[in-house]
């Protein structure tokens, strides 16, 4: 079990570039596999999460050429071949690790197709509810089998001539809205996803991108079937919900100044920006880039926060930084609810208890909600040994968290970092230890022996 320590912090580093965005990474692989011709993906995200989505389009028929490496961090460019629409039957089942996304939309993709597949994950995917997606890929008519009422993983996925549908989402999810809105483009006529609240649109940016027409009308998204992805070169930003953590830790800290570089500004993905100007922290971004994903820089300014109210139609813009988020509430002055978020319950971990219990450890009053949680802040934090629960974003936000408390944080279970953040524990020490920051320098052109080896090339076989 890999333990990370955190103390008292001892400076902000000027600046950090973050890894590439998760969400991003994950579809632009799906994509490229799907088009005809060869994408170059450029800022890909190198997590053990996102490698399985390259694995499992690879073993779909996509052929994966590593470009680049980065030291600390991994494979940041690589180009993928896919041969269409048609996707060949894997060899054996297809291993999703820990990765909802990947499971989620793979089966969206895999009810097109005139095989059937096998999908299996790690334990804690295992457990993750897929009701939800198979529900409206078998309405689609794809045969969706699972474990349990829940129709948990493994699941077997066995793909036909699928018909259109019109859905309504009973809960807002961008994971099945994009499985549906992607196995639609294998359905003849127009498929058409209703949402309660707005969800991020990567999926629809990746449409337009690469060269798919999709509509939208209020709150509902559309794509017509019979159209094929165009293979386009991609550059992906830095992921907002990995500086999220540096931005809480900058904000708490009175004086201090962090400028976060080539950060995804997506408007459906920026709600932690509005939630910690709500709580008196001093944000601004700039865009440098506007088309497609828009990106740019995020500069934070520290001082006192303020408690607030986080629930609503925010949540969906801001479910993966809520446990950041509830890190910065501790810190705060006031009390602050968190509500409309019992979406925590059914990610990597049931969210909500691991925050509140966590929280505790360290001496916060939480009132635990079904669907949220209340917290006091102001508390004098103090450190203490606390499991990450195997989730990436628990482990990262507690190691923040231990910044500001007496004493030491010790974070047992700590390799589940690398499902989102290749590389933490560098930026962790930039803050912990002092240092220079700035972008990490590529250390290996061409094809890297050690990432060659991690992602077999079927091509040479």
């Amino acid at each position: 079990m890999a333990v990370l320590k955190s103390k008292k912090l001892k400076s902000i580093p000027a600046e950090i570039t973050v890894p590439g965005d998760k969400s991003i990474s994950h579809r632009s692989a799906m994509f490229a596999g799907l088009a005809k011709g060869t994408t170059v993906i450029e800022g890909f995200l190198p997590s053990e999460d996102c490698l399985c989505t390259v694995k499992a389009m690879e073993a779909l028929g996509a052929i994966v050429e590593p470009l680049e490496e980065v030291e600390g961090v991994g494979l940041v460019k690589l180009a993928i071949t896919g041969n269409g629409m048609r996707l060949k039957a894997p060899s054996k089942p297809v291993d999703c690790g820990n990765s909802g996304t990947t499971i989620r939309l793979i089966s969206g993709i895999l009810s097109g197709q005139d095989f059937k597949t096998e999908l299996f994950g790690d334990e804690s995917l295992s457990r993750r509810p897929m009701k939800r997606v198979a529900d409206p890929l078998s309405q689609m008519g794809a045969k969706i089998t699972g474990q349990g009422e829940k129709i948990c993983a493994p699941l077997t996925v066995e793909g036909c001539e699928l018909k259109p549908i019109y859905y309504k989402l009973p809960v807002a999810s961008a994971q099945v809205k994009s499985a549906i809105l992607l196995a639609g483009l294998f359905a003849p006529g127009k498929t058409t996803v209703v949402e309660p609240v707005p969800t991020r649109n990567h999926t629809e940016r990746l449409f337009s991108h690469f060269g798919i027409k999709w509509l939208r009308e209020d709150d509902c998204v559309s794509v017509y079937g019979g159209q094929e992805p165009r293979a386009t070169d991609i550059v992906v930003p830095g992921d907002i919900s990995s500086a999220a953590f540096w931005m809480v830790a900058a904000a708490a800290t009175p004086n201090a100044q962090i400028t976060l570089k080539n950060v995804g500004l997506n408007p459906t993905r920026t709600g932690v920006i509005n939630v910690l100007l709500r709580m008196g922290a001093h944000v601004t971004s700039a865009e440098t880039h506007s088309e497609g994903e828009p990106r740019g820089h995020v500069i934070v300014r520290g001082g006192e926060l303020n408690a607030t109210v986080i629930g609503g139609a925010e949540i969906p813009n801001v479910i993966d930084e809520l446990p950041i988020l509830a890190v910065a509430a501790a810190l705060a002055r006031g009390k602050t609810l968190i509500r409309d978020a019992s979406e925590l319950r059914v990610k990597e971990t049931d969210r909500i208890a691991a925050v509140a219990s966590n929280l505790r450890l360290m001496g916060v009053t939480v009132t635990e909600h079904p669907d949220g949680m209340e917290i006091e802040g102001g508390a004098k934090l103090h450190g203490a040994t606390l499991p990450s629960y195997g989730d990436h974003r628990i482990a990262m936000a507690f190691l923040v968290a231990g910044m500001f408390a007496e004493g030491t944080t010790t974070l047992e279970g700590a390799e589940c970092i690398s499902t989102s953040y290749p590389g933490f524990e560098r930026h962790l020490d930039l803050f912990l230890n002092g240092g220079p920051g700035g972008t990490p320098i590529p250390v290996m052109s061409g094809i890297p022996q050690t990432v060659a080896e991690k992602i077999s090339r079927n091509h040479q076989a």
